[in-house]
Formats: structure tokens, C-alpha cells, sequence
């Protein structure tokens, strides 16, 4: 699945665009390499994520094609999560 598509099923980010930009200025890395929107993420996969005032590293447990909104958060499993006081 792309990283793109993940990130906004898995409501990390709510929108797909957004998701997008992140990826695109370089501030996502799967596996600790820089990320693309298109990069294909798969179960397994470690997620750095800095956006806004907020940096996050979720482990990828699952990538279904589509997810309800209660579920979301049971794809992916927060390992750390820092807020940047600025």
C-alpha cells in the first residue's frame, strides 16, 4: 500500500493531500530511510512522522484496503510520541 494511502485510512493524517505534502518536504521516513508518497509500506514497517508540532514513530501492523473509523487505530501501534513546544 502506498504511504500515502496509509496514513490517511489509518487517520494518522486526515487527509490524503496533506499526507502528501509531508511526504514530499521529507518529513516521513518508513524503516529510517526518507519516504515518498508512493512508497510502498507493508506489516512490519516503522513509521517516523514529523508534521506540525508533532513528532510520532507507529509500528505498521496491518494495510487493508478500507477501515472504519473505529478501527483505525488498530492498524498501527504508537511506539513514541514527543510534542515540540515551540
Amino acid at each position: 500500500m502506498r504511504l500515502d494511502k496509509f496514513l490517511k485510512i489509518s487517520r494518522i493524517i486526515k487527509r490524503r493531500t496533506l499526507a502528501k505534502e509531508v511526504c514530499d518536504s521529507g518529513r516521513a521516513k518508513v524503516n529510517e530511510r526518507l519516504a515518498k508518497p508512493g512508497t510502498d509500506v507493508k506489516p512490519g514497517d516503522i513509521l517516523d512522522l514529523d508534521f506540525g508540532a508533532k513528532r510520532i514513530k507507529v509500528e505498521i501492523l496491518d494495510t487493508p484496503e478500507n477501515v472504519r473509523a473505529n478501527q483505525a487505530k488498530e492498524i498501527y501501534k504508537v511506539l513514541e510520541e514527543i510534542r515540540i513546544i515551540q
